[in-house]
């Protein structure tokens, strides 16, 4: 991979490390599913009016925004309003991986390697340690629900895989247009409350800010680079970047929101992050050795 192709990769993934601090951000003033509807909207008006819908079949691609978009996030806004920290979401979030894996061989009969069993054992044990530290920084109830938005992403990566090669920025904004009414219709029954003239107009420019990052770099920008990286490279060369995501998050939400690296931290992340280098690195190292 080229350096400055490097550098876009990296790029995209502190920026979507980063999304998780922001998200903290806008869940201060704004509910999360109403936030997640808002994100949608945004993401969809106006670019659906000039972005050509997808060569697929219209309910994959309603599938995907209900399931990747819709459901996915729902449950991560959700799962870091519980309580969950900015830097223990975005290491969570990264079993979708295996969740992949787990739910191929389910709906697609598709057989795991033994590299993929052995990573999956050792990330599940990391989140198996943050479990056991539940307390001030995560809930039981912010842990199920951002591990169901992995699972939620893993079924997404299913739906992907079976659109095939699509224009991926026409495909997130097609997604979006489906993905937000939902959303906006379970908010207004869950999150009454807070559907009043003052969420708007006491919103700060702060909250305005956060929307337009989650909305703009992480969503449309940050996707629409990752696409081309994919188109331009093996997807071996790229997915082992997003090893990177909880790196940024962590160091982000340590820096911005004061949020203490504390030592069982440290090891979760260590085990996840390891499970995940095994399943992404073990297949290429052992292909090496055999070839040595």
């Amino acid at each position: 991979m080229r350096l400055h192709h490097m550098a876009l990769a990296i790029l995209v993934v502190a920026i979507w490390g980063f999304n998780f601090v922001v998200i903290k951000v806008g869940l201060k003033e704004i509910p999360p599913i109403l936030l997640c509807a808002l994100r949608f909207f945004l993401a969809a008006f106006p670019a659906v009016f000039f972005i050509k819908r997808p060569a697929a079949p219209l309910r994959m691609i309603v599938g995907f925004g209900l399931v990747m978009f819709s459901l996915q996030f729902a449950l991560l806004f959700s799962g870091m309003f519980a309580g969950t920290s900015a830097g223990i979401a975005s290491l969570l979030l990264q079993v979708q991986m295996f969740f992949t894996v787990l739910l191929a061989v389910v709906f697609l009969a598709e057989k795991p390697s033994i590299w993929q069993i052995a990573g999956a054992l050792v990330a599940f044990s990391g989140i198996g340690w943050v479990a056991a530290n539940l307390g001030g920084e995560i809930s039981i109830v912010g842990l199920i629900l951002i591990i169901a938005a992995a699972a939620s992403w893993g079924l997404g990566n299913l739906i992907s895989k079976k659109l095939g090669k699509v224009d991926m920025l026409a495909l997130i904004v097609w997604g979006s247009f489906f993905a937000w009414p939902p959303l906006l219709v379970l908010s207004f029954i869950l999150e009454q409350n807070s559907w009043s003239p003052e969420t708007i107009t006491h919103i700060s420019w702060l909250t305005i800010g956060a929307i337009g990052y989650i909305v703009y770099p992480s969503t449309l920008l940050a996707f629409a680079a990752w696409s081309w990286l994919l188109s331009h490279y093996p997807a071996a060369t790229v997915a082992p970047f997003t090893l990177l995501v909880p790196v940024f998050g962590f160091t982000a939400s340590t820096l911005l929101l004061e949020e203490p690296l504390l030592q069982w931290k440290i090891t979760a992340a260590v085990l996840i992050i390891a499970g995940l280098c095994i399943n992404l690195l073990g297949p290429r190292i052992s292909a090496r050795i055999r070839m040595a």
